[in-house]
């Protein structure tokens, strides 16, 4: 149910940017091109950081999510990794708008809204896994990933008709960006008003 309401919630936070991008443009892109052009760029190399992330995630997590509780790969430096990179690639596409606003309000978004998904998914987790998941909570940690922690197996049971289809899930920030540059494209051609311009 939370999951549910959590992707719902992500969807209309998006859709709601996707239309405050199509009527503004990047201030910056007028006046100060290099600007624009580094925003782009950096937000391209979080999307692509984000989405190698959420793909590793997917592999360990697909068809596993509740079964077991899985503390190796991303999920042994933090744990939630998935939200960590959906946090990157969130910024990513805001930055490749080439303003500062929209990565703005997608970080004030997140933080409003995540840790309350991770405390409900904490407690979750708690009630099905019990002791395995307390000894887990207490020596990973939440959010940011730490490197020194990371175990890999050797060997790792995978599904894979699961894994495709969290691979297209996985790469939605690079769909994002790609309507991201569709978008300029019809504002550069006067198919689409824009309104007001953003930092």
């Amino acid at each position: 149910m939370v999951e549910k309401l959590r992707i719902h919630l992500t969807w209309m936070f998006a859709i709601l940017l996707i239309c405050l991008i199509l009527f503004s443009s990047s201030i910056w892109e007028d006046r100060v091109p290099m600007v624009s052009s580094l925003l782009f760029f950096a937000g391209i190399f979080l999307v692509a950081i984000a989405s190698l992330g959420r793909l590793w995630c997917s592999l360990y997590i697909g068809g596993y999510k509740t079964e077991r509780l899985i503390t190796v790969g991303p999920y042994s430096m933090c744990r939630n990794p998935l939200y960590f990179f959906n946090l990157l690639g969130g910024i990513g596409v805001g930055l490749a708008s080439e303003n500062i606003t929209i990565p703005f309000i997608i970080l004030c978004g997140f933080c409003l809204y995540y840790p309350f998904v991770i405390l409900s998914e904490q407690k979750h987790l708690l009630n099905i896994h019990g002791q395995e998941y307390d000894t887990y909570l207490r020596k990973t940690p939440s959010f940011f990933p730490k490197l020194s922690l990371l175990r890999e197996p050797t060997e790792y049971v995978v599904k894979p008709h699961v894994f495709k289809r969290r691979m297209l899930g996985a790469l939605y920030f690079i769909w994002l960006v790609g309507v991201l540059e569709v978008i300029e494209e019809v504002h550069e051609l006067k198919l689409l008003p824009v309104f007001f311009q953003l930092y």
